[in-house]
């Protein structure tokens, strides 16, 4: 479903000249049986003012062994503009684990980031999808000259 959904995002963006293009690092821990500890990339595309496909690739242990993590989730943005301060948003979708565990889950989180209006920014977002799941990182975007939203 949420597949569906980030793929009706992605046909129905704006011009490319409006999506702002999103980069970072992520590090996470989700409490599952074993926990998981993992870090990676994230990449993001705002295809509308509140609105962010992103997807992320982990690497990390679970238990003692090694195990991996991808996401894909669909950000809603309550303050998308703001150049200083934090900004609020909430973002489903789904992960897929290898490991120790060969699962799939459902994610449901809500965030915080540093100025989510600005070229960069911190977050933090804390949920459920394999676990209680907690993420912290690090995004870099590339907004268009003269960017006040879209």
């Amino acid at each position: 479903m949420a597949v569906v959904s980030a793929g009706a995002f992605l046909a129905g963006s704006p011009a490319s000249a409006q999506s702002v293009p999103e980069l970072g690092v992520v590090a996470m821990a989700t409490a599952s049986d074993p926990a998981l500890v993992a870090a990676g990339a994230y990449g993001g595309l705002r295809t509308s003012l509140r609105t962010r496909v992103s997807a992320a690739a982990l690497a990390g242990v679970s238990g003692r062994e090694a195990a991996w993590r991808g996401e894909l989730l669909i950000h809603f943005l309550l303050n998308p503009t703001r150049r200083v301060g934090a900004g609020v948003y909430g973002a489903g979708g789904v992960a897929v684990v290898g490991g120790p565990v060969d699962q799939g889950y459902v994610v449901l989180t809500l965030g915080v980031e540093a100025r989510p209006g600005a070229p960069s920014g911190w977050f933090v977002e804390a949920g459920v999808g394999g676990g209680a799941r907690l993420a912290v990182g690090y995004r870099w975007r590339r907004l268009p000259a003269g960017w006040q939203g879209f």
